[in-house]
């Protein structure tokens, strides 16, 4: 069963919280562990697959359980996003990635992180580079404080194998 659950995706320009609604699935004999059936658009540091705790749905407060090794790609493009899904999709497909969502400006991938990252980001800048004014950015690969130290996450899974 499928069930939608906010979580906290950031704050408005007054400092306000945004929570954007999430679909999650039962997961295991824990009572509250759910997986994300799809990547977020907006909530940092997660990716389809993942298996969080809620802790309070009416707060959106949950612990991150464990990562599924997916990460999150999120595309944003003003204008003629269309096209640009007709080229990316198929090349993400080809690795076994999936488009989560796309809507009017933005488009949301998972694909698995040992695809590499080399990979990955070459498929999005080739696929890009006709369009000028689109932007991709990772979901859950930098700390969401900073948006700019990397959680290295994937080395942990790496070092379990």
């Amino acid at each position: 069963m499928k069930i939608d659950v906010p979580f906290l995706a950031g704050a408005d320009p007054e400092g306000q919280p945004v929570f954007e609604s999430l679909q999650v699935e039962p997961f295991g004999d824990e009572q509250d562990v759910y997986r994300l059936v799809k990547s977020p658009l907006l909530t940092r540091n997660l990716a389809a697959g993942d298996q969080v705790k809620l802790i309070n749905p009416g707060t959106a407060q949950y612990e991150l359980i464990q990562r599924s090794g997916n990460l999150c790609i999120r595309v944003f493009r003003k204008h003629q996003l269309t096209r640009l899904s007709e080229k990316l999709t198929p090349a993400i497909e080809k690795l076994d990635g999936n488009l989560d969502l796309q809507n009017e400006r933005a488009l949301v991938y998972s694909i698995h992180y040992t695809i590499g990252f080399q990979t990955i980001e070459n498929i999005l800048n080739e696929s890009i580079a006709d369009y000028p004014d689109t932007v991709w950015y990772y979901g859950n690969v930098y700390d969401p404080k900073d948006g700019e130290t990397p959680l290295n996450w994937w080395l942990e899974m790496d070092s379990q194998d």
